[in-house]
């Protein structure tokens, strides 16, 4: 067969889903990751992408960080350069569609193709180390009396700890208009104004605030799980008498435009992915909880999860 010929049918059958992944994932995999470094889904963008080599479907990876709007200026950014791009990623979540929801950004997930959900967190509040207060409940009680004198530092506005902190107002008889919120472009930022003592409270994952937590530089006082964390000694806002339960869940996006069987490959590079050892320890090291789930039922999920995310911001005053 004539090498030129030969090409041709090898093109053709990588864009019909034919070859084997290794073969689809020879080119370099471009990660857009919608948030300033040190977060949560830069975190998740990078551990990914390592799983990816792990399990021998991506020769390379490379990452773009572009925080701001809750995501919404880096998926603007990935949709508008990465159309029919088969090999382009974009780490993405809960948080996403909290802002797309409350801010209504010019281009939205309909401009780029559902991938994967990949974990499930859960929001952990905690004070800094010299914070006068101790407990949820010592917070709670200043912000009744004085919402605006309690500083609440997290991710971007309509974040999930943004709507959890929105919920527990609601909770607490507190105008959840009146919460005094300080929104962060990134993980590091957020984990800098907290040890600074620049904000009263923090809200992101666990994983986030770990090691700060274990050095004793954070204090934690409250988890929106439903039940405690496995070996996480934190109590759940509802034990404390709260009712605040909010997951924070993260995934992967393709490019708009591709075709179905670009789609499909992506997907079993994901897949596989989710199932080497790299992966494994990433979710061991974070305390993430496995949530992969695919295809239409991931399409679903996700416009479950906009009704759902807009009746609860609708319900605690946000929108």
């Amino acid at each position: 067969m004539r090498r030129d010929t030969f090409l041709k049918s090898m093109a053709a059958l990588a864009a019909a889903g034919a070859l084997p992944l290794p073969a689809l994932a020879a080119a370099n995999v471009k990660m857009m990751i919608p948030a300033n470094p040190g977060g949560g889904w830069d975190s998740t963008g990078r551990a990914l992408g390592k799983a990816l080599q792990d399990a021998g479907v991506a020769s390379s990876v490379t990452f773009e960080n572009k925080g701001g709007a809750a995501g919404a200026i880096g998926l603007a950014q990935f949709a508008n350069a990465t159309k029919g791009d088969p090999n382009a990623l974009m780490v993405m979540g809960a948080v996403m569609l909290g802002g797309i929801i409350q801010t209504r950004p010019p281009v939205g997930l309909d401009k780029v193709t559902p991938i994967a959900r990949l974990t499930t967190e859960y929001n952990v509040f905690v004070l800094p180390a010299n914070s006068p207060f101790k407990t949820m409940a010592d917070v709670v009680a200043q912000l009744k009396k004085d919402p605006g004198s309690v500083k609440w530092g997290g991710g971007s506005r309509g974040s999930t700890e943004h709507i959890a902190i929105a919920m527990l107002a609601r909770e607490v008889g507190v105008d959840p208009t009146r919460i005094n919120y300080v929104p962060f472009r990134g993980g590091g930022e957020a984990t800098a104004a907290i040890l600074g003592g620049n904000v009263t409270v923090g809200g992101s994952g666990y994983s986030e605030f770990e090691q700060y937590i274990t050095a004793g530089k954070m204090k934690a006082i409250g988890v929106t799980s439903a039940t405690r964390i496995k070996g996480v000694n934190v109590p759940t806002m509802k034990e404390q008498g709260f009712n605040v339960e909010l997951g924070n869940w993260r995934g992967v996006y393709a490019a708009g435009g591709i075709t179905p069987e670009q789609r499909k490959a992506l997907t079993d590079m994901i897949v596989k992915a989710t199932k080497s050892k790299a992966w494994a320890e990433a979710l061991e090291k974070n305390g993430w909880t496995p949530a992969v789930l695919t295809g239409k039922d991931f399409d679903n999920f996700v416009d479950d999860s906009f009704a759902s995310l807009r009746a609860t911001m609708v319900k605690s005053g946000m929108i």
